[in-house]
């Protein structure tokens, strides 16, 4: 914890700081930032009152169903936009040192240490809950900002802490979060998937203007905001690189119609990411959540209940020229597309891990005829083919987000990867319930919501981005 301790040491000896740790002018560990803020939590009466400190203690989450609003979350003031000239800073492609360099770096492994305890100290004890009340509780989100999500694709330049691109990280991350829950994971994620997004793709103007609120470099003291990727659509053989929602030009700008499904966290978001499709092409679009015609209503699911799931309607919503994200002939939402496959793929890979994790103990232990029923071939097999799967989702996963960090072409390795995740994903769910035979039925075992969330690897699309 030495290396954890200097880095926290580093950021808080001079003044003044900002609210990541770091004096003025002073230069940003990369990933070591985040691990900085994990040890600021260390320091709080938060994790007593969570039971961080001793594993052996359950988390008591007092969540409480607000329900879903019919109007949009109040708009927080974010900067104005402008349609000055500059295309933003980008973060540098990773350097790898070989064709298939799998190998995480040792700030990388730092991170996923840091979030491998986050994910099993504090979500997989409030994942039972949250997944009946449909709501992350505030403290599970509260510490997901003292380790840094929201601005770990954000360029440091920008007040991030990522100096060369994350998709690597960003992809190790969600693995470990997903081993969590995958409910609480996508809601936790949320608002450095948007935050990401601005760092790929805005405009100077657009970082300018909404990512401060994300660094804590705002002084309006209202904390990070709520933001939201919307991509789905509640369509018969929805196809995302062609939406149902469109973006006509009108005037100066732009009047977005349509429908999207599964926004996490809909009913709290302050901005959105809206694809349409425009003059044919799909493009991303910006819209903070108090603009006219915008409403939300819940959109509960089978799995990922804890993400809080809600549908966003758009009536005439008005936008400006400055809206636009990205390109407008549909490369950047291609991407986007990509990007979030590739999450999505973490997310099973850390959620099957789980399910592995579990049966392999649970059969083990129970009896059945004097002897464990893990002798028995059947069982074992089954045991062993959800290892070989997995292990194949995460080579594949892994191949994928490690061309992507170094800015080569990866549609080929994220289809390879998302076909196998969704479809082996869900398989390794059902393997799980199986090997639990009644017990897997029932709620008293977690493995059948691992099996509900696992589902939805295949049908949604956005929601998280690396």
């Amino acid at each position: 914890m030495s290396l954890i301790t200097d880095t926290f040491k580093r950021g808080s000896m001079a003044a003044p700081s900002n609210r990541h740790g770091l004096a003025s002018g002073e230069s940003r560990d990369p990933i070591g930032l985040a691990v900085a803020g994990l040890n600021k939590l260390a320091q709080s009466d938060f994790i007593d009152r969570v039971g961080l400190r001793r594993q052996t203690e359950q988390l008591v989450f007092n969540a409480t169903r607000n329900g879903f609003k019919t109007a949009t979350a109040a708009s927080r003031q974010f900067g104005k936009v402008t349609r000055k000239s500059g295309s933003g800073t980008r973060p540098a492609a990773a350097g790898r040192s070989g064709l298939f360099d799998l190998t995480p770096t040792e700030d990388e492994q730092m991170l996923v240490d840091v979030v491998t305890d986050y994910a099993t100290d504090v979500l997989r004890p409030a994942a039972a809950a949250a997944n009946e009340t449909c709501v992350a509780p505030a403290e599970v989100l509260a510490a997901s900002l003292e380790i840094g999500l929201p601005i770990l694709g954000v360029p440091e330049a920008l007040g991030g802490i990522s100096e060369e691109r994350s998709a690597m990280a960003g992809t190790l991350v969600a693995e470990a979060l997903g081993n969590g829950d995958m409910g609480l994971a996508l809601a936790a994620l949320s608002p450095g998937t948007v935050a990401t997004a601005l760092g790929l793709w805005g405009t100077a103007s657009q970082q300018e203007a909404y990512l401060p609120a994300f660094t804590g470099a705002s002084d309006d003291g209202q904390g990070v905001p709520v933001a939201s990727l919307a991509l789905t659509e509640p369509t018969v053989l929805f196809d995302v690189l062609n939406p149902s929602t469109t973006a006509t030009r009108s005037g100066d700008g732009y009047v977005l119609d349509g429908v999207k499904s599964s926004v996490v966290r809909g009913a709290d978001s302050e901005l959105f990411i809206v694809g349409a499709l425009l003059d044919g092409s799909p493009t991303l679009f910006l819209v903070e959540s108090g603009v006219d015609g915008l409403t939300v209503e819940a959109d509960p699911s089978m799995g990922v209940r804890a993400a809080s799931l809600a549908r966003l309607s758009l009536s005439g919503v008005q936008v400006p020229a400055e809206a636009v994200l990205g390109e407008t002939d549909g490369s950047t939402y291609t991407e986007c597309v990509r990007l979030s496959r590739l999450g999505w793929c973490a997310l099973a890979v850390g959620t099957g891990q789980a399910v592995l994790d579990y049966v392999t103990q649970y059969v083990n232990e129970r009896e059945a005829f004097g002897e464990p029923i893990s002798h028995r071939q059947a069982v074992a097999f089954m045991v062993a083919n959800i290892a070989i799967e997995l292990q194949s989702m995460r080579l594949l996963t892994y191949k994928a987000a490690s061309r992507a960090a170094a800015g080569k072409d990866f549609s080929r390795e994220v289809a390879l990867a998302r076909n196998l995740c969704a479809s082996k994903g869900m398989q390794i769910g059902l393997d799980g319930v199986q090997l639990l035979g009644g017990h897997g039925f029932v709620k008293e075992h977690p493995v059948e919501r691992w099996y509900r969330d696992l589902r939805a690897v295949g049908i949604m699309e956005g929601s998280v981005l690396v």
